[in-house]
């Protein structure tokens, strides 16, 4: 079967950008995500994790 799947995506032509670009599109969003986390407002952090915990 992969071997099916290799023969068949070795026949399009310029395919071979795409698994590219998914790791520049990956690794933009963790390292936006990242600097996000690092740049939150501690007030912010906890204010939204006791947020499960109001009533």
């Amino acid at each position: 079967m992969l071997k099916f799947v290799k023969n068949h995506m070795e026949s399009i032509t310029g395919i071979e950008i795409y698994p590219m670009i998914s790791l520049v599109i990956f690794f933009t969003f963790f390292v936006a995500l990242f600097w996000w986390v690092v740049t939150a407002k501690k007030e912010y952090i906890n204010k939204v994790s006791n947020l499960p915990l109001d009533n």
